[in-house]
């Protein structure tokens, strides 16, 4: 399920200055992430607040680009779709205003009714949030492994399924083809205890060549 997390809570990440102490310790361990640093000059922390509206937006932004999910996550604003309440009163019909495709409709009406105690799921350590979030409808070890990297702020988390992460590192390290998700796993585990560091950076160096292919 999520093979690559760490069994404790570990490392929080809360400020600009935890990311630099991991970017740090990354560019010592794996010099080749040190022209990713240099390029980026900080990395963004990208930390919301963890709850329902959160786990909503994360399953809102299930395969889609980064422009539909910004726009999907604007119709949310828009439409007050950030509590249970809102979402059960707004039913499939505000679902559907606001973007969401069939499938996550029932995703996100059946989130409504999970019962999700996400108080005590901040004190659980990494592996176990991920089996309760995995245990919820719709979603799976990569809305778990976001949650836990941009919610819960977990130091040692890569989301080694994420095809933008995969191109990312096959970029970075001149592999000869994109690396599986176990092959990314495998790869990360060289980058603990900051994996969602290493996670940010690579995020952070894809956007860098999705612009410079702009540029061609």
């Amino acid at each position: 399920m999520a093979g690559n997390l760490v069994s404790t809570v570990g490392r929080i990440i809360r400020t600009a200055a935890d990311l630099a102490e991991g970017a740090a310790w990354l560019v010592q361990t794996e010099p080749r992430f040190a022209p990713v640093m240099e390029a980026v000059e900080e990395l963004p922390l990208r930390l919301k607040p963890p709850g329902f509206a959160a786990l909503l937006d994360i399953i809102a932004s299930q395969q889609v680009s980064v422009a539909s999910a910004d726009a999907i996550r604007a119709r949310m604003l828009a439409a007050g779709l950030v509590d249970e309440t809102a979402v059960r009163q707004a039913g499939e019909d505000g679902l559907r205003a606001a973007g969401f495709s069939r499938p996550k409709i029932r995703y996100a009406l059946a989130l409504c009714d999970a019962g999700l105690d996400y108080d005590a799921m901040a004190a659980l350590e990494d592996a176990e949030v991920a089996r309760v979030l995995c245990q919820q409808m719709g979603i799976g070890p990569w809305s778990a492994e976001i949650y836990l990297m941009f919610c819960l702020g977990r130091a040692d988390v890569m989301a080694s399924g994420d095809l933008a992460l995969q191109e990312s590192a096959r970029i970075l390290f001149d592999l000869p083809a994109r690396p599986s998700a176990p092959e990314l796993a495998a790869m990360a585990a060289a980058w603990s205890p900051w994996r969602s560091v290493a996670a940010r950076a690579l995020f952070a160096y894809y956007r860098i060549n999705k612009q410079l292919e702009g540029l061609g």
